[in-house]
């Protein structure tokens, strides 16, 4: 059974997020270009995130990260994140793969919880919230109480264990 982990101060971020029309990437220009993508968007993610924060694929199209930003500065590094993960893909054969991504993002302090489980499900309902709309969505006290979305979110796996790879 896995333990239940939580952050370790208020200042503990879990966005979580998943490429946007992901399937037409593979449709469109095939599976390697679709790999490239996903490790496009690792790298990505691995560099906003920087050395001190767990980051992962939680499966297919989607990525979560754990650290620790000052509350301040959340909103812009959010944007941040948002436009990297927009910059077009140049994949092995030349073409560009026009790239993006909805991003969530929960706060032990606006969630009212330090338990990861729950900063995840809130950051992942949040996510689909703002599904689509170029920016990144916060999460409030009501995306705690939402059990799955698409009926897939509660209890899939990879929510449970932290800084390990999917």
């Amino acid at each position: 059974a896995a333990s239940t982990r939580y952050c370790s101060g208020a200042r503990t971020w879990p966005p979580t997020f998943d490429q946007d029309h992901f399937k037409a990437v593979n449709d469109d220009f095939g599976h390697p270009a679709g790999d490239a993508v996903l490790a496009a968007t690792a790298a990505r993610l691995t560099s906003w995130a920087g050395p001190r924060a767990a980051a992962g694929r939680l499966g297919g199209d989607e990525f979560a990260v754990v650290l620790e930003l000052p509350a301040a500065r959340l909103e812009q590094r959010l944007a941040q994140l948002v436009r990297m993960l927009r910059t077009p893909v140049v994949i092995e054969d030349g073409r560009t793969v026009d790239v993006a991504a909805s991003v969530g993002a929960a706060t032990p302090t606006a969630v009212g919880s330090r338990d990861l489980t729950v900063l995840q499900r809130a950051a992942d309902a949040a996510l689909y919230d703002g599904k689509h709309s170029g920016r990144a969505a916060v999460a409030s006290p009501a995306h705690t109480t939402v059990p799955s979305t698409n009926g897939r979110r509660a209890g899939r796996p990879g929510t449970a264990v932290w800084g390990r790879a999917a």
